[in-house]
């Protein structure tokens, strides 16, 4: 499984305004430092304003802020506002859907990844990743 580049992106986008405390931060800026397609960058900062991640003001002194602490914005939630629930497998997502479930050796294992994968991205927050 790979995260896409856009989640990737979004992710560097929350990481950059965690590290700018409170300070508004133009979507130029963040696209020139993080190396992001500006038109790129503006889809991911829309996505990420709807999810309740960042705040944005249009303006002179407009700009971009985090809407919580960066101890308050977990990894999953950014990664899913981009991506969309994570999902290892169909049979994850749709149990009952597989014609394989009752003699599937595999699908605990998928179970069992996807629950640790999801628990870790959300154990971990912007806060622990910038003091990195």
């Amino acid at each position: 499984m790979q995260i896409t580049r856009q989640a990737d992106y979004a992710v560097r986008a929350v990481l950059h305004l965690a590290r700018q405390g409170k300070q508004r931060v133009s979507t130029t800026a963040i696209a020139k430092e993080e190396k992001i397609p500006s038109s790129f960058l503006a889809k991911i900062i829309s996505q990420l304003s709807i999810a309740g991640v960042l705040n944005t003001a249009r303006g002179a002194r407009g700009g971009v802020t985090l809407a919580r602490a960066p101890e308050e914005i977990t990894l999953l939630e950014v990664v899913e506002a981009i991506d969309g629930p994570i999902r290892l497998n169909d049979c994850v997502e749709n149990p009952g859907g597989c014609a394989f479930e009752k003699d599937c050796p595999l699908q605990p294992v998928w179970w069992d990844a996807q629950k640790e994968l999801v628990k870790r991205l959300k154990s971990t927050n912007f806060l622990t990743l910038m003091n990195k």
